[in-house]
């Protein structure tokens, strides 16, 4: 992928066709991309990330090029996504060795 650059502000679009009269988000915009992916990836539900599109200058990004850019390593930001729960035994195993 060409660089991207994460300071270029950006709108977040809810999916065209929603089942639902209110399907978690309505339009916003950004100050930056990288605050708008951040957005999408942590706070949106899935539900409401699938149709929904990012677009930045005149390039535009589904779920799966959301994706991509939050999971790059030029992505600027913490990533706050919640570490995965244990299971329980994992949690054995550590108790007893």
């Amino acid at each position: 992928m060409a660089a991207f650059n994460y300071n270029t502000e950006a709108e977040l679009f809810p999916a065209a066709i929603r089942k639902k009269k209110r399907a978690g988000f309505a339009y916003r915009r950004f100050p930056t991309a990288a605050e708008a992916v951040q957005f999408a990836i942590e706070q949106l539900p899935a539900d409401s990330l699938n149709g929904a599109y990012l677009q930045v200058d005149e390039a535009r990004f589904d779920q799966s090029g959301i994706r991509t850019l939050y999971e790059s390593e030029a992505f600027p930001l913490a990533r706050n996504r919640p570490e995965p729960v244990a299971a329980p035994e994992d949690e054995k195993q550590t108790a007893t060795g």
